[in-house]
């Protein structure tokens, strides 16, 4: 048993944080405000949607996806990298009427930069719209 006596010492005890109170850098406090604004990216294998959303509020400033009625009768096809261009026309359209003129984008873990993402990020460049680019 370990010093508490609650559980067999077999058992991991939790890890705790040295310093429970960590300091959290400046850069960390403001980015939210700096760049209020980011692009995030959802493509499955039946359709592709993006949306700028804001960090502080979480409200969702444009969307633009090819689900919607508008853009499901221009397209072939609801995948396809001609789809992922359109999309990112509509959403930098749809954003530029909300004054929204530069995001940050980030990609998942599982996401890599290429392909359909990379159509979506450089349709909105295209159109105005600059993008900020986290890659790791």
């Amino acid at each position: 048993m370990d010093e508490d006596n609650s559980k067999p010492y077999t058992y991991k005890k939790e890890k705790r944080s040295k310093n429970p109170h960590k300091h959290i850098s400046f850069k960390q406090r403001t980015i939210a405000h700096m760049e209020p604004f980011t692009l995030d990216v959802f493509i499955s294998k039946r359709f592709v949607s993006a949306s700028l959303t804001h960090r502080s509020t979480c409200r969702q400033v444009a969307v633009a996806g090819t689900n919607s009625k508008d853009v499901k009768a221009a397209l072939m096809s609801r995948s396809d990298v001609p789809a992922c261009l359109s999309v990112g026309r509509f959403l930098a359209e749809r954003a530029k009427e909300a004054d929204v003129y530069a995001c940050t984008y980030t990609p998942r873990e599982r996401d890599r930069f290429e392909g359909k993402i990379r159509a979506v990020v450089q349709s909105l460049i295209d159109n105005g719209i600059h993008v900020k680019l986290y890659l790791d």
